[in-house]
């Protein structure tokens, strides 16, 4: 079988839920072969180490990829969006050119189930496949597509699969940047607003109850299915549960539902990276 490429954006503040995330993936996903790549511009060269190690150990492959961070000066950011968040969308042009399929997934994750159905999941001419998130979150996607004007669904872009012979040639970097700029002060989620507007139509829904499961919506999902989502269900079906929105399951405060099944795999992540970190 193919290796199962995965990309990952983030700063050094996000290097141990990367950590959780990837032991995470091993522990579910059984002999898969994984390759990470890592777009970045600021996590020290002694962490990146400690994940090749810990990658080739398991007969993963790891490469990190320097961005220059000057080249997203003029992208809005803030400090819960910095700029790496606009590294996924760009990914086509930074990735080495003989990758031509990529799922890109947020650091805030956990994968409980395995990953290869959707890593060959055929999404026929589309640039790339992601979900929306339904529940209360789909009212304020309504919201979204209102505010942005635009009539498909309102993408979360923690979870994407990028067909990247298309992107390299469909997402224009000069397009994106210009729409940052033009639209700085109406940009609530900039990089996600900015997939919306620019590439919606040419996205392939997933079923985000599968591959994006908002961890925040678990009530939701149940009334949604009639109470067929329980717990059970998640830990038996959903392959990718996300902690979006500001309440972190890493932080003593958060209250919501898979707490304790991320602070399980955080405490075995600790285990299993502790001797890479000590190098």
């Amino acid at each position: 079988m193919d290796r199962i490429s995965l990309l990952f954006t983030l700063d050094d503040c996000y290097t141990p839920q990367l950590r959780t995330l990837l032991t995470s993936a091993w522990i579910s996903n059984p002999g898969e072969r994984f390759s990470i790549f890592l777009l970045q511009s600021s996590i020290p060269e002694k962490e990146i180490r400690a994940f090749q190690a810990w990658c080739g150990e398991r007969d993963w492959t790891l490469c990190s990829i320097p961005v220059d961070d000057s080249l997203f000066s003029s992208a809005p950011s803030t400090k819960q969006y910095p700029k790496e968040m606009y590294y996924r969308l760009l990914s086509p042009h930074m990735l080495p050119t003989d990758i031509t399929r990529i799922l890109y997934l947020d650091p805030d994750m956990l994968i409980i189930n395995p990953l290869r159905p959707l890593w060959e999941m055929d999404i026929g001419n589309s640039l790339m496949a992601a979900a929306s998130h339904t529940g209360i979150t789909e009212i304020i996607g309504g919201v979204n597509r209102l505010r942005l004007g635009v009539p498909n669904d309102y993408y979360n872009s923690g979870v994407l699969l990028i067909d990247t012979e298309k992107g390299r040639k469909e997402i224009v970097p000069d397009a994106v940047f210009s729409y940052a700029e033009e639209h700085a002060k109406e940009l609530l989620l900039p990089d996600q607003d900015i997939l919306n507007a620019l590439y919606g139509e040419r996205i392939y829904p997933l079923d985000d109850a599968i591959w994006n499961y908002d961890a925040r919506n678990y009530s939701s999902y149940m009334l949604r299915s009639s109470g067929e989502m329980n717990e059970a269900w998640v830990m038996q079906h959903t392959a990718i549960l996300h902690f979006c929105g500001k309440a972190k399951p890493w932080k003593k405060a958060y209250i919501y539902r898979f707490g304790l099944l991320y602070r399980h795999y955080m405490a075995i992540a600790a285990r299993e990276w502790e001797a890479f970190l000590h190098e």
